[in-house]
């Protein structure tokens, strides 16, 4: 069974289901789309096959891009002021900030007004699906062909890329950040370890000895200031439609998988949709007696991003979930990564992962460009380590320098605490590689350690997200919509204690009319056409 599913064995992608407002499909058909792509203009004769510049005379293209709350202005990051030297592209981004960025991208397809590419775009694959579908967005796989020989030597090199962006029409619309370093596709488990030596308490390795230390973190001033302020646990703040952080954080130690890029366990060749088993019910439950006993931040559902990495920098924090340690560098000393912890039933499982393709839409290319040549070979520099280590690193001297053929900061711009703003890579999203060459900051020895923490716990096989054809997609759309919505608003209320568990089977009766049953049937099928 494992070497059938060899080329869909990548990691977790949890699509984003929303109802997407209708689009205009004023642009063409996508026929029409694809064959603009492809066929000779003036800018795709003068595009190079290889080297630097990109085209002899200048061009300009917009960019819409979302921007983390670390980040500098795009503008006056190194990368994209070296970049428009080298190749004599100047790209305008429009810039919109974490929080509300799906309604900003949202309202630019329902409004028609498009920029000529989504950088950092967070595209889901039935988004993807359907605005290719419209016309709106430019089908890839030829451009990729021509024009970037970096990505597809890595979709050579990592067959399961290629068949988790491809739609059964054998269309691309979307391009993926890629990342072939383990670290760079898990959350790690922050534990504040310098408040177990205090206090002195062991490592918890169970649900119930994670309660125990919580309540410890809450009670017994680990942080030696005599108040009760101390922040026992938190999470991020979910956003509608890609899932509970804290669910996805702890449901592993539930027996409950993400698998196929969703809520699934598989088992036996049989898919199941777990958000109305028993299983959830405990984990929710277990959540909700954090939350009531105040273990859990009460801010988790409303905060913003920045709040979230401020509350990891404070050292305040008992436990908290993030890929890497930039946020707490200067307190570094003060945390340690931790195994998932095992549940009531035994299950100990790290269920959150990302695949190699991570950020599935990253990159997207819209039918109002005229350049679609220039800007495939544009992004494509991005997917080899040169490029990679200019988006992540900047400019050699100023902001880092090679040892051994690795980059690291210097020590100087390291102190002046600028590394998040010079780099489109902080915050996620980009879409470039990042591989063991490029990952000195995000991959240090801390780091490492904390994902061979989880290591041994991670699936055998994490099965990809399916991509499916257009008339399947917009039923999957509907259905996940309606069903996630209706979780996520509920599970909030389980957890927070808005909604009493003995309303348990009406919240399984209203999961059974929003029609989980047919969903799980078409993940179902999905999962036997692709296990043939």
């Amino acid at each position: 069974m494992l070497k059938r599913w060899q080329n869909y064995a990548i990691g977790t992608v949890v699509a984003s289901t929303l109802v997407l407002s209708g689009c205009s499909s004023d642009s063409g058909s996508n026929d029409e789309a694809g064959a603009s792509a492809s066929a000779p203009s003036s800018a795709a004769n003068a595009v190079k096959p290889s080297g630097f510049p990109i085209v002899e005379q200048p061009i300009k293209l917009k960019f819409f891009t979302r921007i983390a709350p670390t980040n500098g202005p795009f503008k006056d990051m190194p990368v994209f002021q070296e970049y428009e030297k080298m190749s004599n592209v100047q790209v305008e981004f429009t810039e919109a900030p974490t929080d509300g960025f799906q309604e900003k991208k949202n309202l630019l397809f329902a409004s028609n007004e498009l920029p000529d590419a989504l950088y950092r775009s967070q595209l889901t694959q039935l988004e993807a699906i359907r605005y290719g579908a419209a016309g709106q967005l430019i089908p890839l796989e030829g451009l990729i062909e021509q024009y970037a020989p970096n990505l597809t030597a890595l979709m050579e090199q990592y067959p399961e890329i290629r068949s988790g962006i491809t739609t059964p029409e054998g269309h691309i619309y979307a391009i993926p950040g890629i990342v072939t370093l383990d670290s760079a596709r898990t959350d790690k488990k922050w534990i504040n370890q310098a408040w177990l030596k205090k206090l002195n308490l062991k490592m918890p390795e169970t649900t119930d000895e994670l309660y125990d230390v919580l309540v410890a973190f809450r009670d017994q001033d680990p942080n030696g200031n005599g108040q009760k302020d101390e922040l026992p646990l938190t999470a991020r703040t979910p956003v509608a439609g890609q899932g509970l952080p804290i669910v996805n954080m702890m449901s592993g130690s539930f027996g409950l998988d993400l698998q196929m890029g969703y809520n699934i366990n598989i088992a036996d060749d049989k898919v199941e949709i777990w958000m109305g088993n028993e299983r959830n019910k405990e984990m929710l439950m277990y959540l909700n007696k954090l939350y009531q006993e105040k273990l859990l931040d009460p801010e988790m559902f409303s905060q913003k991003e920045a709040d979230y990495l401020a509350k990891q920098a404070s050292g305040n924090t008992g436990m908290f979930f993030d890929q890497t340690n930039n946020v707490f560098l200067e307190i570094q000393d003060q945390y340690t990564g931790m195994s998932p912890v095992k549940g009531p039933h035994g299950d100990q499982l790290q269920s959150q992962g990302a695949p190699i393709a991570r950020d599935f839409g990253a990159f997207a290319i819209t039918s109002v460009n005229k350049y679609p040549e220039v800007t495939m070979r544009w992004i494509d520099y991005f997917y080899s380590d040169e490029g990679s280590t200019l988006l992540r690193f900047g400019r050699e001297g100023e902001n880092y320098e090679l040892r051994d053929g690795i980059p690291y900061y210097t020590d100087a711009f390291m102190e002046t605490g600028n590394q998040p703003k010079i780099t489109p890579y902080a915050g996620g999203g980009a879409p470039h590689l990042i591989s063991e060459k490029v990952a000195s900051l995000i991959n240090p020895p801390q780091v490492q350690e904390a994902q061979d923490k989880l290591t041994p716990y991670m699936p055998e096989v994490r099965y990809a997200a399916p991509m499916f054809d257009e008339e399947t997609a917009q039923k999957v759309n509907i259905l996940r919509n309606d069903l996630d919505k209706y979780y996520e608003e509920q599970s909030t209320k389980f957890i927070a204690g808005a909604l009493s568990f003995d309303k348990w089977d009406e919240f399984q009766a209203t999961l059974k009319k929003l029609k989980i049953d047919e969903l799980q049937q078409i993940y179902q099928e999905a999962y036997d056409k692709m296990a043939k």
